[in-house]
């Protein structure tokens, strides 16, 4: 019963990327609890991420509960690929003012 939360996340995961041979899931246990580390493809982050986080909460909420069922505190991190955050560009169409350029 104890790798059941453990089990549960992989499928979850796999069930979403579409690189499912690239999961890696790595288990640490501490005073605190379980922590659950999460390794996925660099292309499948948006997809395990969600819109505004949404799918990666609904999938920590799923793992907490799993993991109480066991009786363990679960907790998860995604671990974010080298080089996965990319500066936002702003729009050619918008001209963000500073402070300077205005004018009073």
């Amino acid at each position: 019963m104890a790798d059941a939360y453990q089990d549960l996340l992989e499928y979850i995961v796999k069930g979403i990327v579409d690189h499912p041979d690239d999961v890696k899931l790595d288990r640490k246990v501490d005073e605190m609890g379980v922590l659950l580390t999460l390794k996925v493809n660099p292309e499948d982050m948006g997809l395990l991420i969600g819109r505004e986080g949404s799918t990666a909460r609904s999938i920590r909420t799923l793992i907490r509960i799993a993991g109480l069922k066991a009786h363990a505190r679960v907790n998860l991190k995604i671990e974010e690929p080298e080089g996965g955050r990319v500066p936002r560009k702003e729009s050619t169409d918008e001209k963000k003012e500073s402070i300077d350029d205005l004018k009073i």
